[in-house]
């Protein structure tokens, strides 16, 4: 098949385009560097072959507090993307299946995080504008499925983690931020500072595991949102504790500071639609995920855990 991907390059973007390239099909892949999408007639040049699937990946946003300081250009810029996306598609490529990615901020936090409720009630206010761009994606596979009968995917995953995440000084998922902190303490004897109490819950699904759901799912089911998620959550101080355990730590050194930001106090989100189309469905361990994304770490040393003296 052919495929285009934007957000080739991004966490996601990389191990899918290395899955899918595995499989003998031929890629385009698009990143901000050689195809800015912010621009209204950046796709055109892709116009000519005819796709049968676009993976749309791509989204201006990063972890942590980053939303707060940045709603503004986060609607602006991430609307744009989306609105040039979905009208390329819409105009040149109306044969080829989108698989988009939806956000599980999108789901208010009062009431549960089953798909049925994705475009319900007023998202986190942290997250507000970022959740609403998700959301009027979503809004517009729906518009466009409705009016041209376009086949879309709409996947809402849980927080990916594994190794290959970014290493370019971003802000870092919650995952990433705990193993680096911990591992740069026991290695310089600096002291770890949590964001909270450390007794707000997340979930995690392993990078490898969301790649290969969304590449079966890619290939039978069609105009349907489903969350791709673990079906259970843990509190930060649970992942500490199992990193400090991997890495030979004391737990009882860290410092949390209750006074900082820490969004959402629980996400987890519903997977009975998930299993419902994989009903035989196993995903990697905690232990097992932990373990390869810490030795991950290990050899990006020089970029993820300098010595700063």
């Amino acid at each position: 098949m052919k495929i285009l991907v934007t957000g080739a390059t991004g966490f996601l973007g990389t191990i899918l385009c290395s899955q899918l390239q595995a499989q003998g099909h031929e890629l385009v892949r698009l990143n901000s560097k050689n195809c800015d999408l912010t621009q209204q007639d950046s796709l055109l040049p892709f116009k000519q072959e005819a796709y049968d699937r676009i993976y749309h990946l791509a989204a201006w946003t990063q972890a942590g507090d980053f939303c707060l300081y940045h709603p503004g250009e986060q609607w602006i810029i991430n609307q744009q993307i989306n609105t040039n996306v979905l009208t390329w598609w819409q105009k040149y490529q109306p044969q080829a299946r989108l698989i988009s990615m939806g956000t599980s901020c999108a789901y208010a936090p009062d009431l549960e995080l089953v798909e049925e409720n994705y475009l319900t009630g007023i998202p986190i206010d942290s997250l507000f504008t970022y959740a609403m761009t998700k959301r009027m994606l979503y809004a517009g596979h729906l518009a466009l499925n409705k009016q041209f009968g376009l086949k879309y995917l709409c996947l809402v995953p849980s927080t990916l983690y594994g190794p290959g995440y970014h290493t370019d000084g971003r802000q870092m998922h919650f995952i990433f931020d705990l193993i680096r902190k911990i591992i740069r303490a026991k290695l310089y004897g600096e002291t770890v500072i949590l964001w909270g109490d450390g007794y707000q819950s997340r979930e995690l699904v392993f990078v490898d595991d969301f790649v290969n759901i969304m590449i079966q799912l890619s290939a039978s089911v069609d105009n349907q949102l489903i969350n791709i998620g673990a079906g259970e959550e843990f509190t930060i101080r649970h992942f500490a504790k199992l990193i400090c355990e991997k890495v030979d730590y004391d737990f009882n050194a860290i410092k949390f500071d209750t006074g900082r930001y820490v969004g959402a106090k629980s996400k987890c989100l519903a997977v009975g639609k998930l299993q419902q189309y994989i009903p035989d469905l196993t995903l990697t361990s905690l232990e097992v995920g932990l373990t390869k994304t810490i030795e991950w770490f290990g050899t990006q040393k020089e970029k993820l855990l300098p010595d700063n003296k």
